[in-house]
């Protein structure tokens, strides 16, 4: 019995191997031989001689105030725009829950967003928002000084709305997905003992969904680190320089062939990305312990 057992899963591994093998030969030619590559070119000179020197290229990145700019509004644009996604979507789905009115509408109309081209609705959100646009006349119409909403400080909030907008609808449907699986005698206990939506909520519904939350969290970041897209649609190569991302820089970069300080700055930036999901899987790993 061991013996057939054995040949059964030596089997089945090698069928698993095969399956594996087409998925890692394209992750390795087109993400880790490519990272390696600028991870590389990141510690020399140039790409023709590749000499090394060490960390030049980074102490050049860090002293640059162009480079410091595209950081610091990246972590703004982050810090900001996912705890809004966060709360907006769960507070939407949520609602979406309810036996509401034209709800199956609604969880459609959700996920169109996500279907339809950020290129071909990028001029609608350039006549909302310039200063002859939509938003401007209907401020007029209550006596409010038109703002230049692309051209000032006021771009910033412009493109949290299109990230919003963007990316709202798939953590609805996640964070539907996450209530529907949560009993509703549980609801039915709580209310019974006389337990308010307030505890319902953080004790029964936040503990439910941790699993969901962390999984939207770390795509809601992933999500803001790609918001280039967009800015760069609506305003062009060198926007305002409260919306300069740190895409911006690097494709700037780019385009000058400085591919020592592009390979340095998405070296960093990836850096910085896996240090925020390694501190996210600490603390679930840490509030799973403390749950249980």
């Amino acid at each position: 019995m061991r013996i057939k057992r054995k040949k059964w899963m030596r089997k089945d591994s090698a069928a698993a191997w095969i399956f594996l093998i087409p998925s890692g030969v394209g992750f390795a030619l087109f993400y880790l031989i490519p990272f390696a590559m600028g991870l590389f070119y990141s510690f020399v000179d140039n790409t023709v001689d590749s000499r090394f020197v060490g960390l030049d290229n980074y102490r050049e990145l860090l002293a640059s105030d162009s480079f410091r700019k595209a950081a610091s509004n990246t972590f703004y644009f982050s810090a900001v725009s996912v705890p809004l996604n966060l709360a907006l979507s769960l507070g939407l789905a949520m609602l979406l829950n309810t036996d509401m009115h034209l709800r199956k509408w609604l969880r459609t109309a959700s996920v169109l967003p996500l279907v339809v081209p950020v290129a071909s609705i990028v001029l609608i959100w350039q006549i909302l928002f310039d200063w002859n646009g939509s938003i401007n006349a209907w401020l007029s119409g209550f006596a409010v000084e038109p703002v230049d909403w692309m051209k000032s400080e006021a771009a910033r909030n412009v493109i949290i709305v299109v990230y919003l907008w963007k990316n709202i609808g798939y953590n609805i449907i996640l964070f539907l997905a996450g209530l529907q699986q949560i009993p509703k005698d549980y609801y039915d206990t709580a209310q019974t003992e006389g337990a308010g939506s307030l505890r319902q909520f953080v004790s029964i519904t936040l503990v439910y969904l941790t699993p969901t939350m962390f999984f939207v969290v770390i795509l809601s970041i992933m999500n803001s680190f790609k918001v280039f897209r967009e800015t760069y649609l609506i305003a062009g190569d060198y926007p305002h320089d409260s919306i300069y991302m740190m895409q911006h820089y690097m494709n700037n970069t780019f385009t000058s062939l400085d591919i020592q300080k592009l390979t340095a700055a998405a070296t960093l930036m990836a850096g910085c990305i896996l240090l925020i999901v390694m501190g996210l899987f600490t603390l679930d790993r840490r509030y799973r312990k403390f749950m249980e």
